[in-house]
Parts: structure tokens; sequence; C-alpha cells
């Protein structure tokens, strides 16, 4: 069986997670502790970072963009990268919007300030840093809420992996409760959307005991 290496709030790994799942194609998660740079790891992808996709041929892909595009591009059933040139240049935006520019200005301040100083031992939160996560985020709900107001999805009228990006860093912030979701009502809508697909199942049923997620973490219906 294919197996994926991943960190379980890596919203990178969640990604791929979800474009596997919508896709309905098997896999094996294999938890991969990066802090160790663990050889065994090292020589799937010099990088050490996750995720990594190791197919059931012996491929392996690095990247989470590489590994979503090759999937869609192998596995053709349930088309996620759209249907035209222009279509696709819309979809492939708003991918490197959230895996760029969200994961920048929110991602990396709130889940390393909250977690990852904490496994690679490098001091306590910042609050500024924190704070400046939570203000970027809003502006980011805002742009979603835009977005879905005018479309069906986030990038046109089926799902897409601008809404698989999207939704795999949401769901890390969702994860640590860094949303206050009674200010952003279309994105709310949005996300309520997604949360309901079979894909997002197994996300929403992580845990991990010495970081439990917020109360409302896997509710379909949320406050």
């Amino acid at each position: 069986m294919r197996q994926l290496h991943h960190f379980w709030l890596s919203p990178f790994s969640r990604k791929v997670r979800l474009v596997l799942a919508e896709k309905k194609l098997e896999f094996e998660l294999k938890a991969e502790p990066v802090w160790e740079r663990r050889d065994a790891f090292l020589s799937l992808n010099p990088a050490g970072e996750v995720p990594v996709l190791e197919e059931e041929d012996g491929t392996v892909l690095c990247d989470s963009t590489v590994i979503c595009e090759y999937l869609d591009e192998v596995y053709t059933d349930t088309p996620l990268l759209g249907a035209d040139a222009k279509e696709r240049a819309e979809i492939r935006r708003l991918v490197a919007w959230f895996d760029g520019k969200f994961n920048r200005e929110v991602t990396d301040h709130l889940l390393g300030e909250k977690l990852l100083k904490r496994f690679f031992s490098t001091g306590t939160p910042d609050t500024k840093i924190l704070r400046a996560g939570r203000t970027n985020a809003a502006y980011h709900l805002d742009y979603i809420g835009w977005l879905f107001e005018r479309r069906n999805w986030l990038a046109g009228e089926h799902l897409t992996m601008a809404d698989i990006a999207a939704a795999a860093q949401i769901s890390v912030i969702d994860y640590m409760g860094d949303i206050n979701w009674s200010k952003h009502p279309r994105a709310k809508d949005w996300y309520m959307r997604i949360k309901s697909r079979p894909a997002m199942r197994d996300i929403l049923a992580d845990r991990q005991a010495s970081f439990p997620p917020s109360p409302h973490y896997a509710d379909l219906d949320f406050e």
C-alpha cells in the first residue's frame, strides 16, 4: 500500500491526505518526527520535510504541490485542477495563496509559536507573533468569505485543489482554537460545507494527547 509520511498538524500533509481521500485512494499514514532528522527519512527527502508519498511501485514524491498535481494527473476520476487553462490558473493562484501567503502570515505564526517551539525546545510563545497571526487570519477569512459570496466554491463551480489547500490550513488553525467564527459568517458557511465531506473525517479525528483540539473542532455545526 502507498504510504504518506506526515506530521499530524502539518497543513501540507493534510492537503495531500485530503486529495488522497477525495480520490478514494487507499494509503497508510506514517507519522514522521521531522525534528529528529532520521537518516531513513532523509534518504527519502534530503530536505527533511513532510509530506513524502511512497507509491506502491516505489516512486517517492516530495512537496505537497508536486504530490497533489501528480495524483491529479495520474488518477483522473476526480479532477481537482480544473478543466481548462483559465480555470487551472485561478485554482493554482489560490493554492499558492494558501500554501504561501496564508501559511507565512497565519499558520507559521500560530503553529510555530504554540506547538513547534515546544517540539524544538526553542523557547516560549511570543505574544506579539500570536497576535499578528490572529490579526492576519481575520483578513484571510474575510477574503474566503468574499470569494464564497461570488462562487459556489472558492475557485468556481466545483470543489478544487483551492478548497483543499484552504481547508488544510484552516483546519490546523481551528484545531488550535484561533478562529472567532462569529465574525466570519461566510467563511464559516464555506468551511461547514467542506468540513462535512467524507474526506475530512480522518482530519477531524486527529488528536494529540498533549495538545487537545478546540471543543468545536470536530463539530459540523459549530460557533
